[in-house]
């Protein structure tokens, strides 16, 4: 009983939170397993917001948990609540979609989206090795079931496949890379790895370019990107949206954790190869979707460039550095999310995804047509939006440390951006629509899109205090 208290009361309270939610989920669905409905996903939605809405009960600092494994710091408090956000919104917009299996299947999608949470939690917080790679495993396997929750489409099964293919071998390669850090320190605590990397042990070495390759497949940096535009494309924009965020959050926890705070000093000899990878992934990623038609799979080159310019915050490997990219993530979750929910109205309406279809959208529906537009300036960095901030402190972090090469690529990059968000403004406010009519958007979905519209534009008028949390969640990093 003790020990049940103090998982309620320590660091452990939002895990048991999301575990106690689940199992709720679960039992509505084993209660009303012949006709489920919305019940499962309107408690996943309720629990979400309680936890979400009450952060000074269920998330301050603390002295660590099971022996220093676990632990909860302003670092770990930030991602989780940015976790509990992208869920709360993928919930909501999953109250709205179509698909018969949304419903007849409910409470599977949910409990396996809790679980997904859950591993994310647990990697924000992991201070050992097992426990962070028990953590990224609890959060991949769902998100390649959920994948291909709609079986009826052979897209689905497609994307899921490549999907599962990829992420199990980078799911090796990870481990492999940490056997090798275990064999070095002779210990799985990642308080031990700074010891036989300064010494210049090679097997530590080998394990931290290993797990990196194997972070990157996760984040899906080049060129390890190879399953975002056909797991995108193939999945329902609900699962989609969260999907594009928080799964490559928790990689880049994944990153700080044993790079920054586990390496420590000696994290600097990262540095060119963290920006190498940056400068690549930002240029491939802008240049690989100019030609894209589906607006699914343009965004999923869009973000894969995103994924560099977070990179070029680590590169910094600096506080400011960091903290901007904490902020880059906040931004990139409102910009990119409201964008997928604005294609999943569009698909629910039209039935396609293609860029044509937005063709007169700003006639057909002036709102739907504005919250995509401001969502993608926001993406492609234009004043005053949450993104352009996002881009310029990144931009001032890296040239603070002497990679003007690298703010250029990005400045450069910025540019080729614009041409294809620009392309599907033009589609929306200067072509002539293609079909008559209003495009209706369940009310749910339109509170899912507005959510994010607000926090586009909020954090672009008033960055200040999301910067600030950034800072303090990267300063106990260094």
């Amino acid at each position: 009983m003790d020990a049940v208290l103090q998982a309620l009361t320590g660091p452990l309270t939002l895990e048991a939170g999301v575990f106690g939610l689940l199992m709720v989920v679960l039992v509505i669905g084993l209660a009303f397993r012949d006709r489920p409905g919305r019940a499962p996903a309107a408690a996943a939605l309720v629990g979400l917001v309680v936890l979400g809405a009450f952060p000074g009960w269920v998330a301050q600092p603390g002295a660590p948990a099971l022996g220093g494994s676990f632990v909860l710091d302003n670092l770990a408090i930030f991602l989780k609540r940015l976790f509990l956000l992208a869920a709360a919104l993928a919930v909501l917009a999953g109250l709205a979609a179509r698909p018969a299996a949304f419903s007849r299947r409910s409470a599977e999608y949910h409990v396996l989206l809790l679980a997904s949470l859950l591993g994310m939690m647990i990697v924000a917080s992991a201070r050992e090795l097992i426990l962070f790679f028990v953590g990224f495993e609890l959060m991949s396997i769902p998100l390649y079931i959920l994948t291909a929750f709609d079986k009826r489409d052979e897209r689905a099964s497609e994307g899921a496949l490549k999907f599962f293919v990829v992420g199990s071998v980078s799911s090796a390669v990870l481990l492999y890379g940490l056997s090798f850090i275990y064999g070095a320190t002779g210990t799985t605590a990642m308080a031990a790895i700074p010891a036989p990397v300064a010494a210049g042990n090679a097997f530590a070495t080998l394990g931290l370019g290993l797990v990196l390759a194997g972070l990157g497949f996760k984040i899906a940096a080049v060129p390890f990107h190879m399953w975002v535009p056909d797991t995108y494309e193939a999945a329902a924009p609900p699962f989609v949206a969260w999907l594009s965020i928080a799964p490559k959050a928790a990689g880049f926890a994944a990153i700080l954790r044993l790079y920054v705070e586990g390496v420590g000093a000696s994290a600097l000899v990262w540095v060119p190869a963290v920006a190498a990878v940056a400068g690549i992934t930002i240029a491939a990623g802008n240049l690989m979707a100019i030609p894209q038609r589906n607006l699914k799979r343009l965004l999923a080159y869009s973000g894969i460039a995103h994924i560099g310019y977070l990179l070029m915050g680590l590169a910094a490997m600096s506080v400011p550095g960091v903290g901007m990219m904490l902020f880059y993530l906040v931004a990139y979750l409102f910009g990119n999310m409201g964008a997928f929910f604005v294609v999943q109205a569009m698909a629910d309406a039209e039935g396609d995804e293609t860029v044509d279809t937005y063709a007169g959208l700003a006639q057909r529906s002036p709102a739907l047509a504005l919250s995509l537009l401001v969502c993608l300036l926001s993406l492609g960095g234009i004043p005053f939006m949450a993104g352009f901030w996002a881009k310029l402190f990144v931009f001032w972090a890296v040239v603070e440390q002497g990679m003007y090469w690298l703010a250029l690529v990005g400045a450069v990059a910025t540019v080729v951006a614009l041409y294809y968000y620009l392309v599907v403004a033009k589609r929306m406010y200067i072509d002539a629509p293609e079909r008559p009519g209003r495009i209706e958007v369940h009310r749910l979905l339109a509170a899912a899109i507005f959510i994010c519209v607000a926090g586009v534009v909020l954090m672009g008028a008033y960055p200040q205090p999301w910067v600030a949390s950034a800072l303090k969640a990267a300063t106990g990093l260094f």
